[in-house]
């Protein structure tokens, strides 16, 4: 068991490699990203940008890359379009998609904002082939332009997304590589969009890069940062909210931003691991150039009536942390075990323990070797404690923190001291079985 968690002990990066917070591959041109997990590790698919100086979309490859934490990342596979049906050099590699179906990887990518391809690997970094020798979505096959693809699984069935401004679905064949049924056309109730903020653009309601994925029951179709829901994957979808709000910026990260505003451009994925939700996507704040783009990630939160909370847009990204930032939101945890988020009366998020055998992770804290004491902001409806830990539910103990019962139902600050730290440390809170349904812990703070 204890194997389970080595996997978050302290990174180092080595040749290929790429450490970073906020941009994950800062300086590369990584963009349009769509992150799958297979075998517990993360896999960027995404499209590339191709230089600093490109004053108009330049983009020759798509790219691969992998992560063990969401914080070291490695490039483990170009695909070039010489070596897919396209057969040429090519410089419009636009976004892409992948999906696992048994012991084949299947890799979806866009020619252009016209048609979609299709290769096929035994691994999710290929060695990659074209099995088709030709478009799996040809230029003719919708109303819609058949590029920027997602591609969803429910109860064991592929299903591919497509288009811009009007949005087409379908099924695909066993063989992953055609279709089951002719693509129909995806309802949005009410759409907006970057374009579209006020509803009155009907001839560009939404924007290109459309994305689904499965939360609770339900279904969440996304372009950029804006999101609709549905009860059945072919829609109708009602549309929501964006994600990204103006509260959302850390200060350094608000602009430079699209020409339509921090709400354009913001191409990317949900996905899901260790019980954690996140969002990739599209951010030129620290390049300064819309045709060069980083890929960020953010944790994302989902309220009770299933909209999604504004995401936090920031340099320190996600898997990691900084002591010196003050606090540390306890729902923007790595990795958790029978603990679940809810909202609070403070309009945020906490985390309660729901069964025994519960824990909490978080890995790459920094700047801890001078901090002498843990303080959390807690709501307790009985006694309980949490023991912290290094590294795992069965690290060495750093600190046991006692909470007591408050009456009062608002939340109170305590703090405990705590073992000496290194300055770059993984800890683990875990619940007493008193704790289970009974204590919520807002946030926490190192302080020395």
């Amino acid at each position: 068991m204890i194997s389970k968690f080595l996997k978050i002990l302290p990174v180092f990066c080595f040749f290929g490699a790429v450490c970073a917070q906020n941009p994950i591959v800062p300086n590369k041109g990584l963009n349009d990203p769509h992150i799958h997990v297979f075998n517990d590790t993360a896999y960027v698919y995404a499209s590339h940008d191709k230089s600093i100086n490109n004053n108009k979309f330049v983009m020759e490859d798509w790219w691969v890359w992998s992560s063990p934490d969401l914080v070291s990342w490695t490039q483990r596979s170009v695909l070039n379009p010489k070596d897919t049906y396209i057969g040429k050099e090519f410089s419009r590699c636009w976004a892409t998609d992948v999906a696992q179906k048994g012991d084949k990887y299947y890799w979806y990518f866009s020619e252009g904002n016209e048609q979609t391809g299709v290769v096929v690997g035994d691994s999710p970094v290929g060695p990659w082939t074209d099995p088709i020798g030709a478009p799996f979505l040809s230029s003719d096959l919708t109303p819609t332009h058949e590029y920027d693809i997602s591609i969803l699984e429910d109860n064991g069935e592929h299903y591919v997304f497509f288009g811009v401004w009007d949005y087409y679905v379908a099924k695909l064949s066993e063989d992953m590589i055609s279709l089951a049924e002719s693509p129909k056309k995806v309802i949005i109730n009410n759409p907006r969009g970057p374009y579209n903020i006020d509803g009155e653009n009907n001839k560009m309601p939404t924007d290109d890069k459309p994305f689904v994925h499965k939360h609770n029951g339900k279904f969440y179709l996304s372009w950029g940062c804006f999101y609709a829901v549905s009860d059945n994957l072919y829609g109708p979808y009602d549309y929501v909210d964006s994600v990204i709000k103006e509260k959302s910026f850390a200060e350094g990260y608000e602009s430079p931003t699209w020409p339509n505003g921090f709400l354009q451009g913001r191409h990317g994925s949900f996905f899901e691991w260790h019980n954690q939700s996140y969002f990739a996507y599209c951010d030129i704040s620290q390049t300064g150039n819309r045709w060069f783009r980083d890929t960020f990630i953010s944790y994302v939160h989902y309220k009770e009536n299933g909209e999604i909370s504004p995401i936090r847009v920031d340099g320190v990204g996600v898997g990691q942390y900084d002591a010196d930032q003050g606090y540390i939101e306890a729902e923007d945890y790595f990795m958790a075990s029978n603990v679940c988020k809810k909202e609070n009366t403070k309009g945020g998020f906490s985390v309660i323990a729901s069964k025994n055998k519960n824990y909490i992770t978080y890995p790459n804290i920094d700047h801890l070797s001078s901090k002498k004491k843990i303080t959390f902001e807690f709501w307790s409806q009985t006694n309980t404690a949490i023991e912290v830990r290094e590294d795992h539910p069965n690290g060495r103990i750093l600190a046991i923190c006692e909470f007591d019962f408050n009456n009062t139902k608002a939340f109170k600050n305590k703090s405990f001291n705590i073992a000496t730290l290194s300055d770059h440390q993984n800890l683990c809170m875990v619940f007493k079985s008193s704790a289970m349904n009974h204590l919520k812990i807002n946030r926490f703070k190192f302080e020395q």
